[in-house]
This record gives structure tokens, sequence and C-alpha cells, in this order.
């Protein structure tokens, strides 16, 4: 399966969520590649640290840039069970392009008006790609939102996802919690960091289940 974590907004947690896939991808055996499209480079950090810490299974991480993505992507996926893209926050040449590749898009979303503006034209790059790829589903998962019950964005922002043709709502909030950057910091995923933070985990492991449903 080639699933993107891609969006406009830079900040929103993406290369958390393709990290922690690609490391619970390969937990199950699968054979994942991490393509990290994004200049700055993180994904390909975070793999690179894993590799360091000698952590087991190991995840496959390449940098793969410019017009050629969508092909070389295909390519790849004759030799990988799984790939995972992690798409910098921006609208680039790499996250249209990836979008043609790909099965399964995700979109992670601040709870803010910011991001939201975001949407209309992640909408219309989306059906633009459905041009060349009618099969892509594309699913906001909103991300990084306060752990503080009192708080009620993400409520907020979920019920606006109803104005959108192409664009689905995950079923999980991925929240901001100091677990996800303490395993990011030696290359793990948060279901392998102790000690566990349990609603770390239970989020991430119902993200993933919801990304991998059908397989």
């Amino acid at each position: 399966m080639i699933i993107l974590i891609g969006g406009e907004k830079g900040g929103t947690g993406k290369t958390t969520l393709a990290t922690n896939l690609a490391a619970m991808r390969a937990l199950t055996g699968r054979d994942v590649l991490l393509i990290d499209t994004d200049p700055q480079g993180s994904a390909n950090y975070w793999a690179q640290s894993r590799d360091e810490e000698n952590i087991t299974p190991r995840v496959a991480c390449v940098q793969k840039f410019g017009k050629g993505l969508a092909a070389e992507v295909k390519d790849l996926a004759t030799r990988y069970q799984d790939i995972i893209i992690d798409a910098g926050g921006r609208d680039s040449i790499e996250l249209r392009s990836a979008l043609v590749a790909a099965e399964r898009a995700y979109i992670p979303i601040q709870p803010s008006q910011f991001d939201i503006w975001t949407l209309d034209q992640m909408d219309t790059l989306v059906e633009t790609a459905k041009g060349f790829n009618p099969d892509l589903q594309a699913t906001v998962v909103i991300s990084r939102s306060s752990t503080n019950p009192s708080v009620h964005e993400s409520d907020d922002t979920g019920k606006l996802l109803d104005d959108f043709d192409n664009l689905e709502l995950a079923d999980v909030i991925i929240r901001d919690r100091i677990a996800y950057r303490k395993a990011a910091k030696d290359g793990q995923a948060v279901v392998e960091l102790k000690p566990k933070d349990p609603k770390a985990v239970s989020e991430m492991e119902t993200l993933y289940n919801e990304v991998f449903a059908d397989e």
C-alpha cells in the first residue's frame, strides 16, 4: 500500500505520523519504505537515529525530490510491501506527485483557523489528483490538539469538514503529547517507548488501524 502523509501547512505533525506508522507497520513483519520528500529531512534523520540506536525492525528510508516522484514511487512499490511518503508542508511538485501515486492520503492539521484555510487548496489538489488517480482516498487528521479537556477547538474544526467534497475526517484526534517527541528523538515509535504513554499509544494504534483497515 502507498500512503501519503502531507499537506500545505507546516508544523502539523506530518513526520510524527509518518514515522510512527512506518515503524508500527514494520513491527508486523511488513517490508516498509519511508520516503522523505521534505528538504528539511526530518524523517530521514529519524531513520538514521533508529539505525544508530540499532532498533529493530529497521525502517528503510530514502529522500526523493522532483516531478518524477510518482513514477519512482510506483517503481519502488514493486519492491516494498508498503510505502509511506512524508511530504513537506507546502504546495510542491512532490506533494502533487505523491497524490497521483498514493492510494490513501492523510492530511494532518492543527485545530486552528490558519490550518482550516489551507483545506480549500488541499481539496482542490485532491480533486485534480483524482483525475489521474481516481481511487485516491483523502482523510484529514486533527493533530497536535490540546490535551486540555476544556479546549474544544478540535470538535469545532471537525464540523467544518462537511464543506469539502474530497476530504473525509479521521476518527482519531492526535494530541500534542511529550511522548511523541521523546520517541522521535531516538528513532522510535510511541509503541516502542519505555515507559509507555498509554494515551499516545492508543491514539496511534487507532490511526494505524484506520489507515490499514483493509490490509
